[in-house]
């Protein structure tokens, strides 16, 4: 999850909060790639989460990247929480999840060619701690009480307000991991063009890339569990934003969705100020209960821009957020599949082509059968295996087009949608199969 933002100073008109958006636009030679993944940390003796601290810790591998790689710390009150190196950051889920945040690059290799650069500086610090690194959708085996809580002012406040509004939010936060990629649009008019495809094929991506079939230590029914969990959330601030498809779609649009969200927090002098559900709205008006006759900046209005959680979210960028995090191959292949679709125009319109007749209920029902079923799932008579050959054979041109050879990261799904088979399958055969219905391989096989 974010880290406080820098928005900017005070809000002194409303149309600052589409113009926020708006100044997001970008020529098409300045689009650049940014790619987030989650890791759980794992001791390998114990097959325990990675704790906050001690001699086998985050904060021992925070402290190692900093002193033998050259990474800043980033703290709350005495508490380092994250790192940042040349616009990367890592950063850290409520749970301990492990969260680079790459910097904004030019191709989906260099974005390849990052990650296995962070896998290696921290394989060498962890591996001699006897600890690993797990690239997986959900916890397989640990619960709620067994996950560590890390130290930032954020979660405190999330972790009750979740426990209010839905079903699984703790269990997002703390037993869940994904991989997602932020990409540049260039006007209001290939913002909208974009939101639809990513909204629209966000099932696509879920079934490619499922790896949570295990929770609580069994079977949970669920190709993605963790797309499941994201149904039980909190519905104000998730899902398939229907009105995305709706005439008159537009920065303004997502800003009036988003001002509707209820708060989480205010950010003030290094401390989060609780705001649970209360109107950023009224935070306009001078008359937030949290901070009486004080009004926002748009420092405030980023912050709470990272509060809403849809598959597909807005800020100066589009995140796409559909997939479960997976082995090395998958997590490069992401950032690939979504540039190819994204920045090649002809792909783009091509994929919009491809789903601008599906009416909500065909987009929600693929949701749904991608986190049951991934590849073999189907709604309204859309099959996922056709959608995502067809999505991912434009993304495949798109790539092609653009010259740079990044059609090789998709190799891991042209090898799914041959077999029809995704990492949840090849797991679930391996559990029914030669590991004997035992968890205990699920570690070292998971892990990056």
């Amino acid at each position: 999850m974010s880290i406080p933002q820098s928005g900017g100073g005070p809000i002194e008109s409303f149309d600052q909060l589409a113009a926020y958006m708006e100044a997001g636009n970008k020529p098409k030679a300045d689009w650049r790639i940014g790619a987030e993944h989650e890791k759980f940390g794992w001791l390998t003796d114990t097959r325990q989460p990675l704790p906050y601290a001690g001699d086998r810790s985050i904060s021992a591998i925070f402290a190692a990247l900093e002193a033998r790689y050259g990474w800043t710390p980033l703290r709350e009150g005495e508490n380092t929480i994250g790192l940042t190196r040349n616009g990367a950051n890592i950063s850290l889920e409520p749970g301990g999840q492990f969260e680079l945040s790459g910097a904004p690059l030019v191709s989906s290799l260099d974005v390849g060619a990052e990650l296995q650069n962070h896998l290696d500086e921290v394989r060498s610090i962890a591996d001699p701690m006897g600890v690993r690194f797990m690239g997986i959708g959900a916890a397989p085996e640990w619960s709620h009480e067994t996950m560590p809580v890390m130290p930032k002012g954020r979660y405190r406040l999330m972790t009750d307000y979740m426990g209010r509004v839905g079903t699984h939010g703790t269990q997002m936060m703390y037993r869940t991991c994904t991989v997602q990629v932020n990409l540049d649009y260039g006007s209001e008019a290939d913002f909208v063009q974009k939101m639809r495809v990513a909204l629209a094929l966000q099932p696509v991506a879920t079934a490619l890339f499922a790896s949570s079939p295990f929770f609580d230590g069994k079977l949970n029914g669920h190709r993605s569990w963790r797309s499941r969990i994201w149904r039980g959330l909190d519905d104000s601030r998730t899902g398939m934003l229907p009105f995305a498809f709706d005439q008159g779609m537009g920065f303004q649009a997502y800003v009036d969705w988003v001002l509707d969200v209820p708060m989480y927090f205010v950010y003030r002098d290094g401390k989060y100020i609780n705001a649970l559900g209360q109107s950023f709205r009224d935070f306009l008006a001078g008359k937030l209960p949290a901070l009486p006759g004080e009004k926002p900046t748009l420092s405030d209005w980023a912050d709470h821009m990272t509060t809403v959680f849809p598959e597909a979210r807005a800020k100066k960028f589009i995140e796409m957020r559909g997939a479960d995090c997976g082995d090395q191959a998958h997590i490069a292949a992401l950032p690939a599949f979504w540039v190819g679709l994204m920045y090649d125009q002809t792909a783009l319109d091509a994929a919009w082509d491809l789903v601008k007749g599906f009416d909500q209920q065909t987009r929600e029902g693929l949701r749904v059968a991608a986190s049951v079923s991934a590849l073999q799932g189907e709604a309204e008579g859309v099959k996922l295996l056709d959608l995502a050959r067809a999505a991912v054979g434009l993304s495949h041109a798109g790539l092609v087009a653009r010259g740079l050879g990044e059609e090789i990261q998709l190799k891991p799904l042209v090898e799914n949608l041959k077999t029809g088979k995704i990492q949840a399958d090849r797991w679930l055969d391996l559990y029914n199969g030669a590991w004997g219905k035992s968890l205990t391989p699920i570690y070292e096989a998971a892990s990056l």
